[in-house]
């Protein structure tokens, strides 16, 4: 189901609805064509100049198409995939309400051209209208997927064909299963997007948290500039208990981030600064991953001042801060990587992986304490 807010848009101001009213009660019989329909060229002349005037149409309108988009979603069926097209996501803000956000971009000059010349409105008229958008690097910032559409009309339709097929279609059945994927324990090179993509993520889990987090950050090996790491962005939700983790369980896993049963705890370390670290069952945690193919995470849930959730926000800015640390981290994660290489399968090889790095982390974990009584470190 493809849902268009800009249909949504006219179907709300069409002669007779309250939306037309209520835009003739704010901007002036002005904007009526001769038989009673809106005239869209004039709205635009008075609502795009200013941003007073925009906003007072904002009003009026986004709360119309709000409930009408609400109605055509709650109607699609259960292995739908609804496909939103929303003109103004960047500018509301609206991304984090969205499993993902693709954005199809168009160099502002053949923006412009195709706005005079498909569409007949005059170009200062358009202008005017790209100026009061987002800028492109607004929409970057908010894009999982960036689609660049500024070539021949047709020009994209391989890649949106293996968009539906490789990352749509099974993402879909995926959240409606609660199937999470994994993926083999391989490292790639560091990528400067994966901060991007872990903020996106974060406010996703906000989101679907809302009080039941206490706080939300990016871990593990993506979040340390640099370093080379696994292609899955790790999350630590801070949570008040075990039972508040669990009560969390039915709002990730609708939002597309289904628990994963099997791991209930992490492997517990030496006593060292917190003390009673020996003690299995501050270790406790919950783990989700997540629906979609293009993007694995792994989100940890673990209680706020346990040794496990105060070791994941350590590690990572010893890690940022000792570049020696860093690198003897990434040969232990690449001779792991190659024992991994040999089992067939991929649970095999993650358990695998994980056994590697454990005797490593078991050090590591007073030695990042050392460097938090030398550096000063705290919880920020």
């Amino acid at each position: 189901m493809v849902v268009d807010s800009d249909l949504v848009a006219r179907e709300v101001v069409e002669p007779g609805t309250e939306g037309l009213a209520a835009l003739v009660a704010e901007f002036g019989d002005s904007i009526l064509q001769p038989d009673g329909r809106l005239d869209r060229p004039a709205l635009a002349a008075v609502a795009f100049g200013d941003d007073e005037a925009r906003a007072r149409l904002n009003a009026v309108v986004h709360p119309l198409v709000g409930r009408r988009t609400t109605e055509l979603v709650e109607s699609a069926g259960a292995d739908a995939v609804v496909v939103q097209d929303i003109p103004l996501l960047v500018e509301g803000r609206m991304g984090a309400l969205f499993n993902l956000v693709l954005v199809v971009y168009v160099d502002a000059e053949e923006r412009v051209r195709r706005l005079v010349e498909l569409r007949g409105m005059p170009e200062h008229d358009a202008r005017a209208r790209l100026a009061a958008q987002a800028t492109d690097d607004q929409r970057r910032a908010a894009a999982d997927v960036w689609l660049d559409n500024s070539g021949p009309q047709g020009g994209l339709d391989a890649e949106v064909k293996a968009l539906w097929e490789q990352r749509l279609v099974p993402f879909e059945e995926n959240l409606r299963t609660g199937t999470v994927v994994r993926v083999r324990p391989v490292l790639a090179p560091a990528d400067p997007t994966w901060p991007d993509q872990a903020r996106r993520l974060i406010e996703r889990l906000w989101l679907a948290c809302g009080a039941g987090a206490l706080r939300i950050d990016h871990v593990g090996s993506t979040s340390v500039p640099g370093l080379e790491a696994k292609d899955v962005i790790d999350v630590q939700i801070t949570v008040s208990s075990i039972a508040a983790a669990d009560a969390l369980a039915g709002p990730l896993a609708a939002a597309g981030f289904p628990r994963i049963e099997s791991i209930t705890r992490d492997d517990p370390k030496p006593d060292y600064a917190i003390g009673g670290e020996s003690d299995p069952a501050l270790w406790d945690k919950r783990i989700h991953g997540g629906a979609d193919p293009g993007r694995p995470v792994e989100i940890s849930l673990r209680v706020d001042g346990w040794p496990g959730q105060r070791f994941a926000l350590l590690l990572r800015d010893w890690l940022r801060a000792d570049a020696a640390a860093r690198a003897e981290f990434l040969e232990v994660k690449r001779v792991a990587v190659r024992w991994a290489a040999a089992d067939a399968h991929t649970d095999e090889a993650t358990v695998t992986y994980a056994a590697a790095l454990a005797p490593w982390f078991d050090l590591g974990y007073q030695r990042a304490w050392e460097w938090a009584e030398r550096s000063g470190w705290s919880l920020s």
